[in-house]
């Protein structure tokens, strides 16, 4: 990504609203989620939301809050994986008030996970970052929609601003979204010409 396409992206994001619904969903994830270790994380069978559990984790680290720690529950955990990448879905049976379950997915929630989501919605708080999975929606109780061919980024930005934003929404001395996103994509590309 050149300067001028970092340019570009930061003029469409700023008029598009999309950091404010992304600041908003992160301010939710941030209210939902009160324990350490209770923000946990799942995608769908075939993709495992690894890349955003690094970035909560960081983020966690980063602003001092450590209920933002995720734990990723994955499908099938090799029985040799280390513990914090063994815990699987038999997790969701011990959720407990205070706890947030983080659906991420770019496909459609297969029923065994809704069945799951359904069953811990009253002890839970359900969110859901997705691109357009009408009963995972149906669900959860706060969600961010990147629709394809629509929304001005791309499923995996998205995934980039939610972490960014979490991380910033609950320290008044971290700089803003707009200022974050603008230096992490210099530190992509380069900085912007002017």
């Amino acid at each position: 990504m050149d300067g001028g396409q970092v340019a570009a992206l930061r003029a469409l994001l700023a008029s598009s609203g999309w950091l404010e619904r992304t600041a908003e969903f992160a301010r939710a994830l941030r209210r939902s989620s009160r324990t350490p270790g209770g923000l946990l994380v799942v995608g769908t069978p075939d993709a495992e939301p690894w890349h955003l559990t690094a970035h909560l984790d960081e983020e966690s680290r980063m602003s001092g809050a450590p209920e933002l720690a995720p734990t990723l529950l994955r499908w099938s955990p090799p029985p040799d994986a280390p513990p914090h990448l063994r815990m699987d879905l038999t997790r969701l049976d011990e959720v407990r008030p205070g706890e947030t379950l983080f659906v991420v997915g770019s496909q459609a929630a297969p029923d065994a996970l809704l069945e799951r989501v359904h069953s811990v919605r009253k002890v839970a708080t359900i969110l859901a970052l997705d691109q357009g999975d009408p009963e995972l929606e149906l669900l959860a109780h706060e969600v961010l929609t990147v629709r394809p061919g629509t929304a001005p980024v791309s499923f995996d930005a998205a995934q980039h601003l939610v972490s960014s934003a979490a991380g910033a929404a609950g320290d008044p001395r971290r700089a803003g979204l707009r200022e974050r996103l603008g230096r992490l994509l210099d530190m992509v590309s380069g900085p912007s010409p002017g």
